[in-house]
């Protein structure tokens, strides 16, 4: 919350726990205990239990930790993003190493086996291997701001929001550039589906998604789900299906099956704009709140 308090849900009951002095701007799940890792402007990266226990694994003075990240596999790793560095600490929250960048970083992202880590910034973004001691990332270039990244499922991308209302990309290994544009409004969140056959993002009164598959994206049209209420703000993909979520600045939560083009409405306009929205690791529950402070869970859980 805005406040510095988490709000958490446990068995339906809600409670709040204080964490920062000041707002909290980034949370993740714990890679290893039940719980949340969270970033605030009061410089602390701390980790949060579910029955509200907190703990402070690194102080970054005045720097915001605006951004982190965490992967929850086999060696489990949580990230945070400080100014110009991003922070690696193993599931344990000890300091493995700083990856310093030329500008500040905007947004990070573990690929889906734990062996890279992505950061933007400006002028590109930045790709590490977690697991080495190199102090040279392979360095994605292109002229601009960059303000938050994605990599595909199977390593064979990597993608950043711009601060103009496109997106950019670069294929792995070759580095081949592509450009995805044509939104009214900026891109504030995206994410691959689950096979990674889709890009899916918000910016637009629809839902758009850039195939990945056959060639694509460059010189395939997207795809486009939705009602065309508003301007989608938030998009989450499901951990399992070829299911994403998607909630827009009136307030409105769909669901969308893509193989199928299938939309179901989860919660009707009003309340304030999505701000959040995430499925918990199973894909049975999906939370969501709003720029005015409304919460929710829906459970999706077979009865």
């Amino acid at each position: 919350m805005g406040d510095g308090s988490l709000r958490l849900a446990t068995a339906g009951l809600w409670s709040s726990v204080t964490a920062h002095k000041g707002a909290v701007l980034s949370l993740a799940r714990h890679p290893v205990a039940p719980g949340f890792i969270t970033g605030g402007d009061d410089g602390r990266l701390l980790a949060v239990s579910l029955e509200g226990g907190i703990t402070e694994i690194a102080r970054f003075g005045s720097k915001w930790v605006d951004h982190v990240a965490s992967y929850a596999g086999k060696v489990p790793l949580l990230a945070a993003a400080a100014g110009k560095n991003l922070h690696l600490f193993n599931g344990k929250g000890e300091v493995l190493r700083a990856l310093p960048h030329p500008s500040t970083v905007t947004g990070i992202a573990f690929d889906s086996k734990g062996k890279r880590i992505a950061a933007s910034h400006y002028n590109g973004a930045s790709l590490w291997f977690t697991a080495s001691t190199s102090e040279t990332p392979r360095k994605l270039e292109w002229k601009g701001s960059h303000t938050g990244v994605a990599i595909h499922p199977q390593g064979e991308a990597v993608v950043t929001s711009m601060q103009e209302n496109a997106l950019h990309g670069w294929t792995l290994p070759e580095g081949k550039h592509m450009r995805m544009a044509g939104y009214p409004a900026k891109c504030e969140s995206f994410g691959f589906t689950r096979s990674g056959r889709w890009l899916a993002t918000a910016g637009a009164d629809t839902i758009v998604l850039w195939p990945f598959f056959g060639g694509g994206p460059m010189g395939k049209a997207p795809l486009e789900l939705g009602m065309g209420d508003g301007i989608a703000k938030r998009i989450a993909c499901h951990p399992e299906t070829e299911v994403l979520a998607a909630g827009f600045d009136t307030g409105l939560l769909l669901i969308a099956d893509i193989a199928q083009e299938h939309i179901l409405p989860v919660c009707g306009p009003g309340r304030g704009a999505i701000s959040a929205l995430a499925w918990n690791p199973s894909g049975s529950h999906l939370a969501f709140g709003t720029e005015t402070g409304f919460a929710g869970v829906v459970d999706f859980s077979r009865r």
